[in-house]
């Protein structure tokens, strides 16, 4: 065929028809030589377009990956976040400290901002105002940003929250920008739920959302990184939000100029958070060709046309520069096809081109080259796979992958994991196999570590909690299906307290540390050590048969800590710990009640002398009365939860004048499941316990305060309302802060307000009890010392303590009549506490005659069931 010919040879004269004239042949030579001409130019220009087309769809391709592997990496940023948020709760500091640790604004080109928005209810609704943001500088202006205030924002958030998926925006102009700065911002959010495993369901939620994280950045940033410089001239990128009705137009790296209705054209769909973009690459050039390309065809074929019509003049001269002009389109060939290669070497990605019968390495560009190894092109493509099955994917003839992940081996022995694409492609007239690869190893990298952190303790690198009794629930199952026999031990250091308090806080991390190394030297391979939070670990120990080789791994690791001397500074401290300990038995039913029944052990053995060990049996009378005090404090965060605490109050009298105006103690009762008032004698020990009463405190502050005037029927003829502060409580330097401004907030006479602190926190904590009574004095507030006597402390102490009123503890009170000890107690305090220009108030007055005896030693107040009995907040009763 006169296709398979060089144009050397199409050009070769086959001789000369004879009988025309002269000016005819040269005439039909120089038609035939124009027509030539014209012909090869168009068949020129043909093939150029399609290796354009050829090298437009593998830049587009690769473009296309690059864009929605950086999404994928700002999705994988903001997941780190929220693990974070699922870890533990994020202070301002560890905020930041994430941001900074994930290298987020080298990571992720175009980044703005990362944001935390905190859900809280307000009269009006739940408000998201923006509390937390990194880097600070440049996004000033997005602090306090209520997300409520963003309808199609908020939407976003509650779908985030329901699917715990990300959810991103359409194009928008940063709130960080100028009114005439481009709207080329995108949020991509994520919801923020309570500590703990991750929600299993759109109830829970809801119920444990406390907020979302978000980051915002600019697409035109993010595109323009992924997309180098070098194909800028020569690609047009449009992406466009088709999610939105009308659709629109998220980015366009040539502004005004409109797609070509033909030639090259790459078009696909990109679903990511929510959106569907449709991502568009054009020929930014297709309005115009490259006639430079051809101008050398076009002169050799009109000299040959016109050296053809001279052919008369000399058929050697002719023949020989036809053959020249041959040569020079030959070499045209050449050229173009090393246009493709050049293009295909600055690419970032691995590029592959197989053959696909043999299954060898045709081509590889520069990237693929420096990764896999300089003698890749001496491989088959199966023998870069590491994994057996995807090795025998590759022999299908109908492959085609899209971002699968492998392990790639390379020439030298290396491995690597990569997103790979294979696609099916005819070039040259032959089938091959196209193979784009993107290294993500750093990817895996990341992901591998935050798995890490989101199961291990930071501190001493141990399990955390979360992983700990997800090894328990696994040894649980296989107990039950005969599996070997384990047990667990809860471990509770006994001294930790104490050395926290004495040496600080960082003396306390450092023995965590070194206590944690030392248990972890003293197990066996198969046995696991985490840290459950505090000063308390857990040990699974597998394999111990029954309870006597439970108790050998047991006291071999009481003995170790026992003799282990921690020194801090110019100090050395001795440590103990309490261990209890459990059978892991075929009939153990749940994680919960395994970890109650360690948890009794424990309390058990330091009830008994701490330092020892004590295995779990039903007949410790100690257990079940720790299981009940679990199952209140589970009960009593259910009730906060659910809003069924209730204030009541009642009055303090007084003995000696007829004062104006109401004073009165708030107390709190709690609403069980069933409607009935729960007096605080059945749930405060276990709030106590278990860490409750700092939050117990607070909602009673802010709901006395909010409501000060409607505790009492006389409203704002109420003189002045007292209110009791936990020893946990008095250790939250931030109370002071939140009492002030709940002053500031409701415009109250801080004169109105006492807070009664007992003698035993007092004491306990006198230095900085006396920095907390000094703030809320110094505000106006008053400050009772409740209880007073049953520490049994000297009086001295009440000379560094500025408090204002004392009040007697009623036991003293209630025997005065009939103990002389305790009515000189009685008499004694009231002396002292007037010297100091205290007011005193004697409480659990049940009787007229202690009344009576009471007013006859000076005591100015008194409160008991004599005088009042405790009624609900005014607030609760219905209005009339």
């Amino acid at each position: 065929m006169d296709s398979d010919r060089s144009p050397a040879e199409l050009l070769e004269p086959a001789g000369l028809p004879l009988g025309l004239a002269p000016w005819l042949l040269s005439l039909l030579a120089l038609v035939a030589g124009l027509a030539a001409t014209a012909a090869l130019a168009a068949w020129q220009q043909q093939r150029m377009d399609a290796e354009n087309r050829r090298h437009l769809m593998a830049l587009a391709q690769s473009e296309y990956t690059a864009l929605r592997g950086q999404l994928r990496d700002f999705e994988l940023a903001l997941r780190a976040v929220q693990s974070s948020f699922l870890a533990t709760p994020v202070t301002a500091a560890e905020f930041e400290r994430v941001y900074t640790n994930l290298a987020l604004r080298e990571r992720l080109p175009g980044l703005q901002a990362l944001v935390f928005s905190e859900r809280r209810n307000g009269p009006d609704g739940e408000h998201f105002p923006t509390l937390l943001v990194a880097p600070r500088e440049g996004n000033a202006r997005v602090l306090g940003l209520d997300v409520r205030t963003q309808p199609a924002n908020l939407a976003a958030l509650y779908a985030a929250r329901d699917a715990d998926q990300p959810v991103m925006s359409a194009p928008f102009r940063l709130v960080q920008d100028a009114a005439d700065h481009p709207a080329d911002g995108l949020l991509l959010r994520l919801p923020v739920f309570t500590p703990g495993p991750a929600p299993r369901d759109a109830a829970e939620r809801r119920r444990r959302f406390t907020g979302s994280v978000a980051t915002s950045f600019r697409i035109s940033t993010m595109a323009g990184e992924v997309f180098p410089s070098q194909w800028r001239d020569g690609l047009h990128l449009r992406v466009v939000d088709v999610t939105a009705t009308p659709a629109t137009l998220v980015f366009d790296s040539h502004s005004g100029l409109h797609p070509a209705s033909s030639g090259a054209h790459f078009e696909r769909g990109l679903d990511f958070a929510s959106r569907r973009w449709l991502v568009s690459i054009h020929d930014a050039r297709h309005q115009t060709r490259d006639f430079a390309a051809l101008l050398p065809i076009l002169i050799a074929g009109g000299a040959g046309s016109l050296l053809l019509a001279l052919w008369v003049a000399s058929l050697a001269t002719a023949r020989r520069r036809a053959m020249e002009i041959g040569e020079a389109m030959s070499r045209r060939y050449r050229e173009s096809e090393q246009r493709f290669r050049a293009v295909n070497e600055m690419l970032p990605a691995l590029v592959l081109l197989v053959q696909e019968d043999t299954g060898r390495v045709r081509y590889a560009n520069h990237a693929a080259r420096t990764r896999l190894g300089s003698r890749v092109d001496d491989v088959t493509l199966e023998s870069l796979f590491a994994d057996p099955h995807q090795r025998s994917e590759l022999q299908q003839l109908d492959i085609a992958w899209e971002g699968v992940e492998c392990l790639l081996h390379s020439t030298n022995g290396d491995r690597f994991w990569a997103s790979v694409s294979i696609a099916r492609v005819q070039i040259g007239g032959g089938a091959k196999k196209l193979m784009v690869a993107t290294d993500i190893s750093q990817q895996r990298q990341l992901t591998e570590l935050l798995t890490y952190q989101a199961s291990h303790d930071a501190l001493t690198e141990l399990m955390n909690r979360r992983e700990f009794e997800r090894r328990l629930e696994r040894t649980i199952a296989q107990a039950a299906t005969g599996g070997p026999a384990c047990a667990l031990l809860y471990i509770d250091l006994d001294q930790f307290k104490l050395i926290n308090d004495t040496s600080g806080h960082a003396a306390g991390d450092q023995l965590l540390a070194q206590l944690a190394g030392i248990m972890r030297e003293q197990l066996r391979g198969a046995d696991v050590l985490a840290r459950l939070g505090g000063d308390e670990f857990g040990v699974l120990a597998s394999d111990v048969h029954d309870e006597a080789g439970a108790r050998l791994v047991a006291e071999r690791l009481r003995q170790h800590i026992d003799g282990y001397r921690f020194v801090w500074e110019n100090s050395s401290y001795g440590i103990t710990a309490s261990i209890g300990g459990v059978l892991i038995e075929p009939e153990t039913s749940n994680l919960k009640d395994l970890m109650a029944q360690a948890d009794s052990a424990c309390y058990i053995a330091k009830e008994n002398g701490r330092n020892r060990v004590h295995f779990y049996t039903r007949a410790d009378d100690a257990a079940a009365r720790r299981r009940t005090e679990m199952e209140w404090a589970q009960r009593l965060r259910t009730a906060m939860e659910e809003g069924r605490l209730r204030l009541y109050y009642q009055e303090v009298r007084p003995l000696l004048e007829l004062a104006g105006g109401t004073r009165l103690e708030v107390l709190l009762r709690l609403l069980d499941e069933n409607g009935r008032i729960v007096p605080p004698g059945a749930f405060i020990p276990a709030a106590e316990r278990y860490g409750l009463m700092p939050a117990i405190d607070r909602w009673v502050i802010q709901q006395t305060l909010a409501n000060l005037d409607k505790l009492h029927p006389e409203g704002v003829g109420l003189r002045f309302a007292a209110i009791n502060l936990s020893g946990a409580s008095i250790e939250d330097e931030t109370l002071v802060d939140l009492i002030l401004s709940l002053i500031r907030k409701h415009d109250i006479e801080p004169g109105r307000l006492c807070f009664e602190i007992t003698e035993t926190v007092a004491v306990r904590h006198l230095s900085q009890v006396s920095r907390f009574v000094s703030r809320l004095r110094q505000a106006g507030c008053r400050v009772a010392l409740d209880d007073f006597g049953v520490g049994m402390s000297s009086f001295g102490y009440l000379k560094n303590l500025p408090v204002d009123i004392i009040k007697i503890d009623g036991s003293f009170v209630q025997d005065m009549l009939s103990d002389p000890m305790s009515h000189a107690i009685v008499r004694a305090v009231t002396d002292i506490g007037h010297q100091r220009g205290m007011s005193v108030i004697a409480e659990w007055v049940d009787s007229e005659e202690l009344i009576r005896a009471l007013a006859e030693i000076g005591v100015d107040h008194a409160q008991g069931y004599a005088l009042h009995r405790p009624e609900p907040a005014a607030m609760y009763l219905p209005a009339s």
